[in-house]
């Protein structure tokens, strides 16, 4: 399991591994937030469904945003191993979370917004920082937070899986 950990970012190189600027130009890139499962998805286990957000991300045409929690959340699950990848050489993905991943402050320890809080507390962390950076999307395939959907969308935020993520970017202007 050793091989799962990530390296060790020190906070100097963390705060200067943003990739991209909050705006190219006049155009703003929208930001999301993509929960463990979905970062697993697109970089370890290569799922269709996660390449064209992947490169919308990979172009700079969306930031993907994160906070140590988050990163600890995804070193978390990737020590707990994966049953379908025992062996899983986990280097390209952390090689790529420190290339594309835009590194935000924590959101203040607040409670939830009234009816946005995620009946599974592990996942609560990911909706705090999309609402708190006012990202445009999470992506997720988890139930307990797609099930917050509607609450979301009355605060700016839409929760999609990978899948509904391609078909909203494909219908999006411009």
């Amino acid at each position: 399991m050793s091989d799962m950990l990530p390296p060790t970012l020190s906070p100097i190189a963390e705060s200067h591994a943003a990739p991209q600027a909050a705006h190219t130009g006049d155009v703003e890139v929208p930001t999301a937030v993509l929960d463990s499962n979905a970062v697993l998805d697109w970089l370890l286990f290569d799922d269709p469904s996660m390449q064209p957000l992947g490169q919308a991300i990979r172009t700079g045409h969306c930031r993907w945003i994160v906070t140590p929690a988050l990163r600890n959340e995804l070193e978390h699950v990737l020590a707990r191993g994966l049953h379908s990848r025992p062996q899983a050489d986990t280097g390209p993905l952390w090689e790529t979370w420190q290339r594309l991943a835009c590194p935000v402050e924590p959101p203040a320890d607040a409670p939830p917004p009234p009816g946005l809080r995620c009946t599974d507390g592990d996942d609560q962390k990911f909706l705090a920082v999309a609402l708190a950076h006012r990202a445009r999307w999470l992506v997720s395939r988890d139930r307990a937070l797609l099930k917050l959907r509607r609450r979301a969308r009355e605060r700016g935020l839409l929760i999609l899986t990978p899948a509904q993520w391609s078909l909203e970017a494909t219908a999006m202007p411009g």
